[in-house]
């Protein structure tokens, strides 16, 4: 399907960068409340409000931002035609609902930017509960029919959504690079293809799924049935726009529901150019796209009476209003929250010079991938101290090599962070990590960078050394920041790793099997990753213990999060029981 363009005025687009980069004195008071208001975005406990500096700096650098525009109307640095694939968005999106795009009922829009340089890419709705209730009604009346569509029927289709979301890969990659500021070689090497083989995956095993019969005596049977909950509210973070929105729809419509979900205020756009690709092969109303602020729209669909269920992705904080709507109305909740993730690395892996080691070093570095914002980012390293000195020399040297560019640069290894507020947060605390006595190894400070990209949201990697008990090591950053202590042996490595209010992810570097399986059992966290780290295949359960969440996404076990079980018990004895 052919994606219009459409040009965005420079002087308005001048204009709504100054406005929405918010970094003078003179506006600083507007921008903290419109911080409060996106409610999705991760926040830390206390963070510094020392941010006078960088404001005056990226005030200074709005007004020498390059004017020079290309086909799609957007500067030189969001030029998208070296990747051979158009300009993707519209100018402006409305909500998805019932199978087309409609206007906000308000009629407001807000300006979507992309943070590779802070410019305004497109217009999305600013939705409120009016839109929510639309989006209800919609998903409602196509569940009438949805629900009682066999399996084949909506395995059929899930795997048509997967061929249309394949063939369109690079230009979907591209527009989660310009919405979300990931580099373009992770969203079509990662991001993309994991959408995709959710997609089949969810298609595969609700065909091979069974129900179960139960003998109770020669005339009673006991049959055991799932049905689909409903219509669900869903809604999804910043960090993997198109990935979690796949992983909240996939098996939610696999297991027979209609889905209302809202995307992040700050990574609006890219599914709706999905639904512009795939909505056609669902019928009306089985998904709707509600675009807006949590407070605004987040919270009226996780508070409403009119949902059997709601899944949320997102910060502990805005986690726990999550869980109190959902216990007002009594309904299921899937909660996928924070982690503080420990990366923990044994003497044993520089007992050889080779492949192996090579690998566990850029398991290290791998708290650079999508920028750090991951809930499972390895954020604590933990290194075993007769190897320290060798291995971190290893691995500063690999995090100093790290390129960061342009995200739509395939030589690119890191990009913009998702928003101006976040970066401002991971700024505040790495002059915490300062504070706090914490050795800088590398980095340390926002990324300058040049060609366009002044006015970008960049962070250096950086590596603190540092003890456990510091806020670095136990808040999330949600940014290229890790933190790194020493250990003495197993034991005491289990003592720090588990020394977290989350649960999440950790992850286990050794060549000793044993040891990787006691830790793997003895950390408190959701996926242990052995010898690698960022795995998400769509068999392998997500979820976390303690403060990181409720429930799992991912798997097949994730359709019974979707689903009610229908027991039918049936006599075919002709005779009564006596007792009447």
């Amino acid at each position: 399907m052919a994606i219009k363009k459409k040009k965005v005025a420079k002087k308005k687009t001048k204009k709504k960068k100054t406005k929405l980069v918010k970094v003078s004195k003179k506006i600083s008071k507007t921008k903290k409340k419109v911080a409060k208001k996106k409610s999705a975005t991760k926040k830390p406990s206390k963070v510094s409000k020392n941010k006078n500096k960088i404001n005056n700096k990226k005030n200074r650098e709005v007004k020498k931002m390059s004017t020079e525009t290309v086909k799609g109307g957007v500067s030189a640095s969001l030029d998208t035609s070296h990747l051979k694939v158009p300009f993707p968005f519209k100018s402006k999106y409305g909500n998805y609902i019932g199978g087309k795009f409609v206007e906000p009922k308000s009629g407001k829009y807000f300006d979507n930017v992309s943070p590779i340089n802070n410019e305004v890419i497109c217009q999305m709705a600013r939705s409120d509960a009016k839109d929510v209730d639309a989006a209800l009604d919609a998903a409602h009346e196509a569940f009438k029919e949805w629900g009682k569509t066999d399996i084949t029927t909506r395995s059929n289709i899930m795997n048509k959504i997967a061929d249309v979301l394949e063939k369109n890969l690079n230009l979907l990659a591209t527009a989660e690079c310009l919405d979300n500021g990931k580099p373009i070689r992770e969203c079509m090497a990662a991001d993309l293809p994991l959408v995709i083989d959710h997609w089949r995956y969810f298609a595969g095993v609700i065909r091979a799924e069974e129900g179960s019969v139960a003998e109770i005596s020669n005339s009673q049977y006991s049959y055991n049935i799932p049905e689909p909950l409903g219509v669900v509210g869903q809604i999804v973070p910043w960090n993997f726009p198109l990935l979690m929105a796949t992983w909240k729809l996939a098996p939610a419509l696999a297991a027979g529901n209609c889905s209302v979900l809202k995307p992040a205020e700050q990574t609006p756009a890219s599914i709706m150019l999905m639904m512009e690709l795939i909505g056609d092969l669902l019928p009306p109303g089985v998904v709707n796209i509600v675009s807006g602020f949590g407070l605004e729209a987040g919270k009226p669909l996780a508070s409403s009476d009119r949902i059997a269920k709601i899944a949320f992705t997102g910060e502990t904080t805005t986690g726990r209003l999550i869980m109190q709507y959902a216990a007002q109305n009594l309904i299921p909740i899937t909660l996928e929250l924070g982690g503080k993730s420990p990366n923990v690395f044994f003497e044993d892996i520089m007992d050889k010079d080779d492949a192996f080691l090579d690998k566990c070093v850029e398991g290290f570095v791998m708290f650079n991938l999508n920028q750090g914002e991951v809930c499972t980012c390895p954020s604590r390293a933990l290194v075993q101290e007769s190897i320290y000195d060798k291995f971190m020399e290893k691995v500063i040297a690999r995090t100093k090599a790290v390129v960061q560019d342009n995200p739509l640069k395939m030589e690119t290894m890191i990009g913009a962070q998702a928003s101006v507020e976040q970066m401002e947060k991971i700024k505040s605390y790495l002059d915490l990590g300062k504070k706090e006595g914490a050795k800088v190894l590398c980095g340390g400070d926002v990324a300058k960078l040049n060609s366009g990209l002044e006015n970008g949201n960049y962070i250096q990697p950086t590596i603190f050394e540092g003890d456990n008990s510091m806020r670095i090591f136990q808040e999330e950053i949600f940014g290229p920041v890790v933190s790194v202590t020493k250990f003495k042996d197993e034991a005491h490595a289990l003592e720090i790793a588990n020394d977290t209010l989350y649960g999440l992810g950790a992850g286990v570097w050794t060549r000793n099997g044993n040891i990787a399986y006691r830790m793997g059992r003895a950390i408190q966290a959701g996926i242990v990753w052995t010898n690698c780290y960022h795995a998400y295949p769509a068999h392998s359960p997500f979820g976390g213990y303690k403060q990181s969440g409720v429930g799992r996404e991912t798997h097949k076990m994730m359709l019974n999060h979707y689903r009610q079980n229908k027991n039918l018990h049936v006599s075919y004895a002709e005779n009564k029981l006596g007792f009447f």
